[in-house]
């Protein structure tokens, strides 16, 4: 029996609605190892995301770091360009301040969604 597409493991942890080819998958979970150890991991990533909050995610860096990133990539002597303003971002304006919402915090799910599932198969392809 061929493994569980890692696809479909996301779909599992996240509890989407049941389909016909659940039950072999769910079959195959039940004798395969790896694919039940893929399975757990990608549930933790999914609680994990679930639990994000604004305040979990980066902040814009301080004007300074981004003049000296500038300043590397120029090569020359030149004053560095303004800092990009995020002014939604920012910790240190007066939006930061907005009210969380049920969209930005699912948002912020799947972007950790995302982030582990990426970091998962960058493991599995090592």
């Amino acid at each position: 029996m061929p493994h569980v597409d890692p696809a479909h493991l996301v779909e599992l942890a996240l509890g989407n609605d049941t389909t016909h080819d659940d039950v072999r998958a769910l079959q195959h979970l039940a004798a395969c190892g790896r694919c039940r150890e893929e399975l757990h991991l990608v549930t933790r990533v999914v609680m994990a995301a679930r639990g994000v909050e604004e305040p979990d995610l980066p902040s814009a860096p301080p004007a300074h770091v981004w003049q000296r990133i500038t300043q590397g990539l120029s090569e020359s002597d030149e004053p560095a360009a303004p800092a990009p303003v995020d002014a939604g971002r920012h910790p240190h304006t007066a939006s930061a301040a907005r009210p969380r919402t049920r969209g930005r915090r699912t948002a912020g799910a799947a972007l950790g969604l995302l982030a582990g599932a990426a970091v998962v198969r960058w493991c599995r392809r090592r």
